[in-house]
């Protein structure tokens, strides 16, 4: 989420595309949202084509707090690549995304039993943030590399986005000016230093990977010890993602469908 000065937290760029900001816990620990299908921007590839999918998401009329469903919850022998063939053509997400979000679930399950993330809040939000990394011109490949690279606007202070100057010398976004949101989870590179995962297991950490993405996501959502499977706690780790009621009814609806997929 890009930050905001002063609130409402969201902001629509000239592109259509809206990045809404939040300051959690420490400093500037800020991930990157981009909001709705119809706002979403293109990435760094070129072109305005928007998210592909066929389906068209509604904020869900739910109030917060209210607990979106649970599909149920993969165990650890699960094998990720083959429920993941299964349910794509239920879903209509790309296998290579939902092989990441399965995944990431049974390692933060692991990790964090009491947080209880589900899968279908790890694709809800990478439904709404990138397409599941298909934003634009950009898609995964079998690796699950995101190409193009998905890369959000310079966070310059202007559009109504807080000023961040670069962060990490341009080593995650590539601006050296600037910070700006990554991949198809996108991350700011504050947040991916304290996020930052190897989903994949190549020794790797790399925001524009979707199984080290979505992990991180995974650590993110489930920080301060949240339950996510509770509505209180599952709409809090989403707003701390995005800081929009607008944006979190968005994920609500799109993890409501893909639990009853």
């Amino acid at each position: 989420m890009s930050l905001r000065n002063p609130p409402p937290p969201v902001r629509r760029s000239p592109v259509a595309a809206i990045l809404v900001g939040v300051v959690a816990f420490f400093a500037v620990i800020t991930v990157v949202a981009v909001v709705a299908a119809s706002f979403l921007r293109s990435s760094d590839g070129g072109g305005d084509d928007g998210p592909r999918s066929s389906d068209v998401l509604v904020p869900a009329d739910v109030d917060r707090g209210t607990p979106v469903p649970q599909p149920p919850a993969l165990g650890p022998a699960t094998n990720v690549a083959a429920w993941a063939e299964e349910m794509s053509d239920r879903t209509s997400i790309p296998q290579r995304a939902l092989q990441a979000y399965g995944a990431a679930e049974i390692a933060q399950r692991k990790a964090r039993p009491s947080c209880r993330l589900s899968w279908a809040t790890l694709a809800g939000i990478g439904r709404i943030e990138s397409d599941h990394g298909r934003l634009g011109p950009a898609d995964l490949d079998a690796d699950g590399g995101v190409r193009p690279k998905i890369i959000g606007i310079p966070l310059d202070g202007t559009n109504n986005t807080r000023e961040i100057p670069d962060t990490d010398k341009g080593r995650i976004d590539g601006d050296t000016a600037y910070d700006r949101a990554v991949g198809p989870m996108q991350f700011l590179p504050t947040t991916w230093q304290r996020y930052a995962a190897d989903g994949n297991g190549d020794g790797v950490r790399d925001p524009h990977q979707i199984d080290d993405a979505a992990r991180g996501a995974a650590a993110y959502l489930c920080a301060g010890g949240r339950n996510t499977a509770s509505g209180d706690g599952w709409w809090d780790g989403v707003l701390t993602y995005n800081q929009s009621t607008e944006y979190a009814r968005l994920v609500w609806a799109a993890a409501d469908r893909y639990a009853a997929a």
